[in-house]
């Protein structure tokens, strides 16, 4: 579905003026290193963000450029926020259509009572509709992406995947493509993690990711089962006040089994926050454009002998229309004839794409 994006001046201003605030306010993490009114508690994770960035680089074979040089405190919990929204029968959603990005799948926001505005606007017109935090970005190399204070606190193995994912972004693009390119940015964090454990993580850092992936995977299995009984649901030809009913029912019971499912998570309260919402069929939308493709992409990533390769035929995936690609990438997860290995031209290193990734924008 496409919504149109008419009087959109507004829009481009507050991504225009918010990105700028940010890179003016930016100061170099070697400076602030050397800068004895720097706390100690910041530079320590500016230390470890570095060794990080100089990893992902190294290992992962990731662009090394001017981003994650720098250090931004933004003052504030989140940098951006991201409105995504569906029909109300529908899991499908929406998209707007950007200049230099082409299409994507939300519409982000420097300022968090414009992105609930908005979203009250969409509400309004019968759609459904989640706004999420976001606490960081790509601009796909345009510029130097700095280090943000929405994110420098979180754990050393958060910042792996944070970093890894968002230079991803930088490698491989495919403009008009939310699901594709969060996907595989997920795959190379995915990726990402599992070197640093091997290289860098303790016992304690070990079992708590993986009892974090056991998590996960319980969390994103729950969410396909309900989404494929919405699928069902939407294309059941039931007339809109049986189907209205039924998607509330389903939603309940959604809620219902997660509250089972967390019982064996030892208290565990990581997810309460996303379920205690009202969920929508946009909820939904928003998890399946980062990892509905992943799988594929691992799968790609077995059949390549190093990261330059991977990264090689990514880069043919998204050579390919966007149907093609997703269903190559459907067949790779299951094993099919249909994902054969890509002929993929001799590997270089990844550049970053010289395209803007409007996140936010």
């Amino acid at each position: 579905m496409l919504l149109p994006t008419l009087r959109s001046l507004p829009f481009y201003l507050q991504a225009a003026v918010g990105h700028l605030s940010i890179l003016a306010a930016a100061k170099p993490i070697d400076a602030l290193l050397l800068d004895p009114r720097t706390p100690d508690d910041l530079k320590q994770k500016l230390v470890k963000v570095t060794q990080i960035r100089e990893f992902a680089v190294r290992e992962l074979g990731l662009p090394d450029n001017g981003s994650y040089r720098e250090y931004v405190d933004i003052g504030r919990p989140a940098v951006a926020w991201n409105v995504v929204a569906t029909s109300e029968f529908s899991l499908e959603p929406v998209e707007w259509c950007f200049p230099v990005a082409g299409c994507v799948n939300y519409r982000g926001y420097f300022n968090k009572d414009d992105a609930i505005a908005y979203a009250k606007v969409l509400q309004n017109e019968g759609y459904d509709v989640h706004v999420s935090e976001v606490s960081a970005y790509s601009t796909l190399g345009w510029f130097g992406d700095p280090v943000l204070s929405s994110f420098i606190h979180t754990s050393e193995l958060n910042l792996v995947r944070l970093i890894s994912h968002e230079l991803a972004h930088q490698a491989v693009y495919a403009r008009g493509d939310t699901q594709f390119n969060e996907s595989f940015a997920v795959a190379v964090e995915t990726e990402g993690v599992a070197r640093w454990l091997a290289r860098h993580g303790s016992e304690t850092m070990r079992k708590t990711y993986f009892a974090y992936q056991s998590r996960k995977k319980d969390y994103l299995d729950l969410l396909t089962r309900y989404r494929n009984r919405l699928e069902a649901l939407y294309a059941s030809g039931e007339n809109a006040t049986a189907m209205r009913s039924d998607k509330a029912r389903i939603f309940r019971e959604l809620k219902n089994e997660f509250g089972m499912i967390k019982v064996g998570w030892g208290g565990y309260t990581g997810y309460d926050n996303w379920f205690n919402q009202r969920l929508t069929n946009a909820h939904l939308a928003s998890i399946a454009a980062y990892h509905s493709l992943a799988p594929g992409f691992r799968a790609l990533m077995d059949q390549q002998p190093d990261m330059p390769a991977f990264f090689a035929a990514a880069k043919e995936l998204a050579a390919l229309p966007k149907l093609q690609r997703e269903q190559r990438l459907l067949a790779l997860e299951a094993g099919t004839a249909g994902a054969a290995p890509l002929p993929v031209n001799k590997p270089q290193p990844a550049r970053p794409v010289r395209a803007a990734r409007q996140t936010v924008g």
